[in-house]
């Protein structure tokens, strides 16, 4: 059966960003906020909004879930009014928040037990690549859930990697926001150094985009650093949830990575000093201010 109707719980950046791209797309979209008011967009370009989780399901044949952390997750699959009260026949879950792999599979498990199929479908990219569909995407699941939604999936992102059973996507998830802490914390600590040697850091990263070590944050987001003006995509307080995240997990699967738990420190500490809302590459402005 060829899905087309498409619910979508969370409707913060990333998930306003993805239902206004599938609108754009000529799919129906059914739509849930806790906070109704950041539904408005969305109901104005023809989405149509409910009260609830189960009235989501109730509409669709497919819910994308893009919410806060695994609590959040459980709270809207299996609470009063969630999911699982909305179930219809053949429903198909697809998680794209960021969550502890191990959690992901108890959640898969728990959705198994009402004959409703979960997949993993966390991202890579924020608003500003979902609205036209750019987005990198890693899926895990029941693969045959997941040909039933391929099209869906290839409208969403420009690249989609299927990575297995149930959980696979959010480890590689969670390794790749490991890579881009350490990016932006590296960054941050290399446009510090310069410029306390009286070098223009614009001239750093010049050089550095000369080179075998650039990256797309290098080549884009740096500039607004040194600048100090931030187009808000990630902020940093759900990045370092993310990398709480990534330590615990790190912590269940009996390994040690040194830098992430020392990068953790840094962006409690920032989030203390008040950085929580800024971009994450924000966390320069953290650097800074320990270094005056």
């Amino acid at each position: 059966m060829k899905i087309k109707k498409i619910g979508i719980i969370g409707t913060g950046m990333l998930g306003n960003a993805v239902a206004l791209h599938l609108l754009e797309s000529d799919f129906e979209v059914t739509v849930f906020n806790r906070t109704k008011e950041k539904t408005q967009m969305l109901k104005d370009k023809g989405a149509k909004i409910v009260a609830s989780p189960k009235e989501i399901a109730e509409n669709s044949d497919l819910v994308i879930i893009i919410i806060k952390d695994a609590s959040a997750v459980r709270q809207v699959s299996f609470e009063k009014n969630g999911i699982i009260e909305g179930n219809s026949k053949e429903l198909i879950i697809a998680d794209m928040s960021t969550i502890d792999p191990s959690e992901s599979k108890k959640i898969s498990e728990k959705f198994a037990e009402y004959n409703i199929s979960k997949l993993d479908i966390p991202v890579m990219g924020g608003p500003n690549v979902a609205i036209n569909g750019d987005l990198v995407m890693m899926a895990s699941g029941d693969k045959g859930s997941f040909e039933r939604c391929e099209e869906i999936f290839n409208t969403i992102a420009n690249k989609v990697f299927f990575l297995g059973d149930s959980g696979v996507a959010h480890s590689v998830k969670l390794a790749m926001n490991l890579q881009i802490t350490m990016l932006a914390l590296a960054l941050s600590e290399g446009i510090t150094f310069v410029k306390k040697s009286g070098v223009d850091p614009k001239i750093f990263l010049e050089i550095l985009n000369s080179t075998y070590f650039k990256t797309g944050m290098s080549e884009k987001k740096a500039y607004k650093m040194i600048e100090g003006k931030y187009d808000t995509t990630f902020t940093l307080a759900n990045l370092k949830k993310d990398i709480t995240t990534i330590t615990g997990t790190a912590k269940s699967l009996g390994i040690k990575l040194p830098m992430i738990s020392k990068a953790e420190e840094v962006y409690v500490n920032a989030i203390k000093e008040g950085f929580a809302e800024t971009d994450y590459t924000g966390i320069i402005e953290y650097i800074k201010k320990i270094n005056r």
